[in-house]
C-alpha cells in the first residue's frame, strides 16, 4: 500500500483512539519492492508482526514488534497459553542470519515472479492477472485445475488449488531460474503442446 495511504489510516486511527497493527509477513518483500526501510513502512503502526520463515527462509519464527508495554503484555499471555520455547539458540541463529542475509536477495525472488508471469502471459489456457513482489497471480480454467495440478506434479512442481481457478505462484529462496524456466516449461505442456 502507497505510504501516503498509510499515513491517513494512521491519522484516521488516532483520531478515534484506535490502534494499528501490521500483519508484517511480508513487510520485507514491500520494503524491497517500494525501496523503503521495513521502518519507514512500519512506523504508521502501533505493532508489527513479522514471519521470518517465509521470504527469509528461516526454518520457523515470527518477531512481535511494539511498545515496552505490548511487548511485557504479549510475553504474559504466550506464557499463559503455553508458547514459552526454552533451548531455542539454534533457530534464533537461523533467524539472526535470514535477517542479516536474505532481505536484499527478496529482490531475486521479485525478478523470478516477474518472468514467471512473463512467461504466462498470453499463454492460452492461461490469464494473467497480475504479479506483485514475488507473487504472480493466474487463472486457469476450473475444469482444468485437478489435471493441471497433477501434470505439475509429475514436473515435480507442487501448487496448491482451491476452490477458484485463481492461482498464486509464490517464489522465493528455494525457487532459482531453473526453477521458473522447469514451472513455464510444464505449463506449456499442458496447455500448449497438443
Amino acid at each position: 500500500m502507497p505510504l501516503n495511504y498509510l499515513h491517513a489510516a494512521h491519522d484516521f486511527a488516532r483520531d478515534r483512539g484506535l490502534a494499528l497493527h501490521l500483519d508484517g509477513a511480508r513487510l520485507f518483500n514491500a520494503a524491497v519492492a517500494s525501496g523503503v526501510p521495513a521502518r519507514g513502512i512500519a512506523r504508521y503502526f502501533d505493532s508489527v508482526s513479522v514471519c521470518l520463515s517465509k521470504g527469509l527462509g528461516a526454518p520457523v519464527g515470527s518477531v512481535l514488534v511494539g511498545s515496552s508495554a505490548l511487548i511485557d503484555k504479549a510475553r504474559r499471555w504466550r506464557k499463559v497459553t503455553g508458547g514459552g520455547w526454552r533451548q531455542a539458540g539454534m533457530l534464533a541463529a537461523a533467524a539472526l542470519h535470514a535477517l542479516d542475509h536474505h532481505v536484499a536477495r527478496l529482490a531475486d525472488d521479485h525478478a523470478r515472479a516477474a518472468r514467471l508471469a512473463e512467461g504466462l502471459h498470453g499463454m492460452p489456457g492461461v490469464e494473467t492477472l497480475g504479479q506483485h513482489t514475488n507473487m504472480a497471480f493466474v487463472s486457469v480454467p476450473a475444469e482444468r485445475l485437478q489435471a493441471l495440478d497433477a501434470h505439475l506434479r509429475e514436473a515435480g512442481i507442487r501448487i496448491s488449488i482451491g476452490y477458484l481457478p485463481m492461482l498464486r505462484l509464490v517464489t522465493h529462496l528455494d525457487v532459482d531460474d531453473e526453477g521458473v524456466e522447469r514451472t513455464l516449461a510444464a505449463f506449456r505442456s499442458f496447455f500448449v503442446t497438443p
